[in-house]
């Protein structure tokens, strides 16, 4: 076997572990036609996100310049702003127009199957882009450890809160489900943020501090999963208002005008 494709086994291997992983947590499981749909939108995620941070870096010259050469603050807003949130962004679309949006989403831990599915194809391109040019295996081993679990767990955030939301969106509660959404970008944009920070900053200690980020983000990321895959309730709509045609409804279909409410 070559190198190369002995490179290509190592940045592949950790997605499909995961992807196999979150998949025999779902009791009922979704069709892989959507999934392998997600997964591709995934990897279309990174031109997205490449284009947003194309844009911003046309707009903020500063944001050109190697984190190496850039001062605390502006390492700290660089990898928050820049690479963590347009990342986050970037697969959020992705996940909520396909994936919260979607019929098949009726049991809260559908959501988290499809952000991490959406979340793997972005990380197995950005994978492959790193670990196959560098040719060092030890690359690809601590991405198949670190970055590409990283991602995950940020999704595992993102689908936690959009699967809360969801809950509030079944009970009528718009506002409470709006703040969620919210969440469920902002929270793996910190945590993503935090990420990329420890790395790029330089500082020593840091290193220790990503470590235990690290092991903490792990615990709390199987947490959340085993919690959410546990329930096998289908997601009930309580009485709430058609979006379509403002008649109260009870249940997935208004009775007025037809529309599905999820």
């Amino acid at each position: 076997m070559s190198s190369i494709s002995i490179l290509m086994f190592l940045a592949l291997l950790p997605v499909i572990i995961i992807c196999l992983y979150i998949y025999s947590k779902d009791k009922n499981k979704e069709p892989v036609k959507l999934l392998i749909k997600l997964f591709l939108l995934g990897v279309c995620s990174c031109f997205v996100s490449l284009a947003l941070t194309y844009s911003i870096e046309s707009v903020i010259p500063g944001a050109k310049i190697a984190t190496t050469d850039m001062k605390f603050f502006e390492v700290l807003a660089y990898a928050f702003l820049v690479v963590a949130l347009v990342e986050e962004i970037s697969k959020w679309i992705m996940v909520y127009f396909v994936g919260y949006k979607n019929k098949e989403f009726n049991e809260l831990y559908d959501i988290i199957v499809y952000s991490v599915f959406v979340s793997l194809g972005f990380a197995c391109f950005e994978n492959i882009l790193y670990v196959v040019p560098s040719g060092n295996l030890l690359t690809g081993i601590l991405r198949a450890l670190v970055s590409v679990p990283g991602h995950a767990c940020d999704a595992i955030a993102m689908g936690y809160f959009l699967s809360i939301a969801k809950i509030y969106k079944a009970r009528g509660r718009k506002e409470l489900e709006k703040k969620n959404i919210i969440y469920s970008i902002l929270i793996p944009t910190i945590l993503h943020g935090i990420y990329d920070f420890c790395l790029m900053s330089g500082i020593d200690i840091l290193l220790i501090v990503f470590i235990a980020f690290i092991v903490f983000l792990y615990i709390l990321s199987i947490k959340r999963l085993k919690q959410v895959a546990a329930s096998t309730a289908k997601i009930v709509y309580e009485n709430t208002f058609c979006p379509e045609c403002g008649h109260k409804v009870k249940g997935p279909f208004c009775k007025n005008c037809g529309t599905r409410q999820v």
